[in-house]
């Protein structure tokens, strides 16, 4: 006879306010330079084209750090620190993840998402696998703020293990960046660790070949973003007034995803506001920073973290660092 199993705990640590969310879009879209956060892709449409992007020969970053998991992972293990809570920064469908848990054999898995629908059933399957690990979700835009001390303070003698793959912390400028580094160094605690992936400098060729694939789908992951923002805010952006373009910026080592306008236009940004845009301007959507492994270093100590142990790839393509804390 099968036995249901418990739901999994779910914390809500946002309240979505409508109008400032799209108050703050509407500014963006409104700067010298307009801006779309990049946070607006990941609708369920976008969810389904980045995991094609994901596949793609050209998109090295998933399983560039995948290989290096798989070829290091009992390594890793060996360092982290038993029957701890681990903590999956944008766990999403908690894929990367899974691998680790028979690895690290962890108290508790604490998945940290925005979306909270798909992360209660990304949680319900990984329970279903795992009953032996506790399955805690907390719904939070964790890059604004993570305060995650009382949830943690629950199992003091399970230190925490921040886990945030996939090089997204290049998404973020050096301020935002070191910010949440701080963030997650102060929930760390004493004994706790963090586990992160970044994208490595490498030859631009490659770089922009990875956000401006041969068949289309990351433009179509980029244009895809004016449909959001029309549902959002109610404006009449025309996907075809615009083109897909992913250059890198040698001076601040990032990719710059932008939505460049092909002819004159203006767009109406809701009922009473609206923009002209010239032919040749860009629309600036995504920053993918690239870093040197001393320079990440460098920004793991000035975060606080003291010790950090570094494991790449055999073309030194991607890392993935494990920092710990300073007393």
């Amino acid at each position: 006879m099968n036995i249901a199993l418990p739901l999994p705990r779910i914390e809500n640590a946002i309240q979505h306010d409508v109008l400032q969310e799209n108050a703050s879009l509407l500014d963006g879209l409104l700067q010298p330079t307009a801006r779309i956060d990049s946070k607006y892709f990941y609708d369920d449409t976008g969810c389904q084209l980045f995991n094609r992007i994901c596949e793609l020969s050209e998109y090295y970053p998933t399983r560039t750090e995948a290989g290096i998991f798989r070829r290091y992972a009992w390594e890793i293990a060996d360092v982290l620190p038993s029957g701890s809570q681990w903590v999956d920064l944008g766990c999403g469908d908690c894929g990367k993840s899974r691998e680790w848990l028979h690895h690290v054999a962890p108290e508790r898995l604490v998945g940290v998402d925005i979306a909270g629908d798909f992360l209660q059933s990304s949680l319900i399957e990984v329970a279903a696998h795992n009953p032996e690990v506790e399955c805690i979700g907390v719904v939070s835009d964790f890059t604004r703020d993570l305060d995650l001390s009382t949830l943690l303070s629950e199992c003091p003698d399970a230190p925490p293990v921040f886990f945030y793959p996939g090089s997204s912390i290049g998404n973020f400028a050096r301020a935002d960046a070191l910010r949440l580094l701080r963030n997650i160094r102060r929930n760390c605690g004493k004994h706790g660790r963090l586990l992160i992936g970044i994208d490595l400098i490498k030859p631009v060729e490659i770089l922009e070949a990875a956000y401006d694939d041969a068949a289309g789908v990351t433009a179509e992951f980029n244009l895809h973003v004016l449909d959001v923002v029309n549902q959002k805010i109610g404006s009449d952006f025309d996907r075809t007034n615009f083109s897909h373009r992913a250059r890198y910026d040698c001076v601040h080592n990032r990719i710059e995803m932008q939505l460049v306008a092909q002819r004159d236009h203006r767009v109406e940004l809701g009922s009473q506001t609206n923009r002209c845009f010239r032919a040749g301007e860009h629309l600036l959507t995504e920053y993918s920073h690239k870093y040197t492994p001393n320079g990440f270093r460098d920004m793991l100590i000035e975060a606080g973290f003291a010790q950090c142990q570094f494991w790449t790839d055999p073309y030194q393509w991607f890392g993935v660092f494990l920092a710990e804390p300073g007393q």
